[in-house]
């Protein structure tokens, strides 16, 4: 499943994806919810409160499928600011002041990266960190690394190996798992044979 990237969006795949309506305990009669019942949610409940409901079920999920060993992909995804740059300085949004413009794809872009740690076999995300669009996924790789730990460790399976793609390629993270599919930059020289 895609990353769901506005309310509007997630309204309307609540009336046409089955998964999604079986996910949110919508019946087959039922209309989805509308935009102000999942702002007025999200609102309410919080960040944190949701960040825990959201683990809480990645677990129980992780559970039910007896998952044992889990091989953890890391990857960002660009999300696009509802706003124009500011005219004293182009690199800030102008009515969103978080927002920043960093790489979208090939081309630069003004907005968010949403950073996950994703089960590579069941596709279920098991860490999520949203930072502005200028700042290196390095930066935010151990954090979304040993979030992903925490929430196996919960579930009672173990952390198999890191894969990511070259923007990933930094010590730390490799001193941190016993494997990592991670190709180095080409301005850096490996210590060790590995994945070229």
């Amino acid at each position: 499943m895609k990353a769901i990237r506005s309310l509007r969006e997630m309204t309307r795949l609540l009336d046409t994806d089955s998964r999604l309506r079986k996910l949110c305990i919508i019946k087959q009669n039922e209309s989805g919810y509308p935009r102000s019942v999942l702002s007025r949610f999200t609102r309410k409940v919080g960040e944190d409160k949701l960040n825990k409901i959201i683990d809480e079920k990645v677990v129980a999920l992780l559970k039910t499928k007896q998952t044992r060993e889990v091989d953890v992909v890391l990857d960002a995804s660009f999300i696009k600011a509802w706003s124009t740059r500011a005219p004293v300085n182009n690199q800030t949004g102008y009515s969103d002041a978080d927002a920043r413009v960093g790489r979208a794809g090939r081309t630069f872009g003004l907005g968010y990266k949403l950073h996950l740690s994703i089960d590579s076999e069941t596709m279920l995300p098991l860490s999520s960190l949203f930072a502005s669009a200028n700042q290196n996924e390095k930066k935010h790789s151990l954090t979304i690394l040993e979030k992903a730990k925490q929430v196996l460790r919960n579930s009672g399976a173990t952390l198999k190996s890191v894969i990511a793609d070259s923007q990933y390629s930094d010590m730390k993270i490799r001193m941190a798992v016993d494997k990592s599919v991670i190709p180095y930059l080409a301005n850096q020289k490996p210590v060790v044979k590995d994945l070229l």
